[in-house]
């Protein structure tokens, strides 16, 4: 909201008082009189005016409008583009998909699901931060995307709700124990998708030392692997075997 800039007052003041002591002081009987103590009026008010140095309107900056709470504040908290609109959206459903386990972890009591829930985040934000730096691997996780981890997520609230029911019925308690018997089949397939991550990289570094110890072994920098290794017995020209 915009002010007005304030006004220095000493000058008016100053002729006010200058006007009551002329009045008891020196009788004003004739239009003379007046405008004499007119004259003396404005040099007063001027001469105040420059000592309080008394800012001109035009000389006072606006004041700021304070930031709103969707403008900066917000900035921080939006997640940075990479560049690539597919990864882009696999990161930020990723990053709900995490903020969702700590929710139903925060939620269920029950320690072994806890802890399935905390494995599960873990290995979901491994895959996300290899997919991140390796874009080209965007094809390996869309059936983990589109299925496995909805489909997850959608049990472990289900087990939320009805663990919150207080209740113990039939089909309640049916349906809790199935998902606590699936949830470690859950965690070696997230674990698993993790691993397949690194499949390409594994074949290219096992071929790599392949290569390599060939090439250093032909050089003579180390023994041959396809050689016989010499046996450390003495050789025996004469063919002479000793018995006991």
């Amino acid at each position: 909201m915009e002010t007005s800039p304030r006004k220095c007052v000493a000058p008016f003041y100053a002729v006010a008082v200058l006007w009551l002591a002329g009045g008891a002081l020196v009788p004003l009987y004739e239009p003379m009189h007046y405008g004499l103590m007119a004259a003396v009026s404005v040099v007063v008010f001027l001469a105040v005016n420059a000592l309080c140095h008394c800012a001109s309107p035009g000389d006072e900056q606006p004041p700021q409008a304070a930031p709103t709470a969707g403008s900066e504040a917000a900035a921080p908290s939006q997640a940075p583009t990479t560049g690539n609109p597919d990864l882009d959206k696999i990161l930020k459903d990723g990053q709900l998909a995490i903020s969702e386990m700590k929710r139903l972890d925060a939620n269920i009591a029950d320690p072994g699901i806890s802890a399935d829930i905390v494995r599960l985040e873990q290995v979901s934000a491994k895959i996300f931060e290899e997919v991140r730096h390796s874009p080209e691997k965007i094809p390996q996780i869309r059936r983990f995307m589109d299925y496995y981890l909805p489909t997850t997520l959608k049990l472990l609230n289900s087990y939320d709700r009805m663990s919150a029911a207080g209740i113990s019925g039939e089909n309640i308690s049916t349906t809790l124990s199935k998902v606590e018997g699936m949830m470690r089949t859950v965690v070696a397939a997230f674990e698993k998708q993790l691993d397949s991550l690194y499949g390409a990289e594994a074949l290219d570094i096992s071929t790599d030392i392949t290569v390599l110890e060939t090439m250093m072994a032909r050089e003579g920098l180390t023994e041959d692997p396809l050689k016989p290794a010499k046996s450390d017995q003495p050789e025996n020209p004469d063919g002479i075997h000793l018995e006991l």
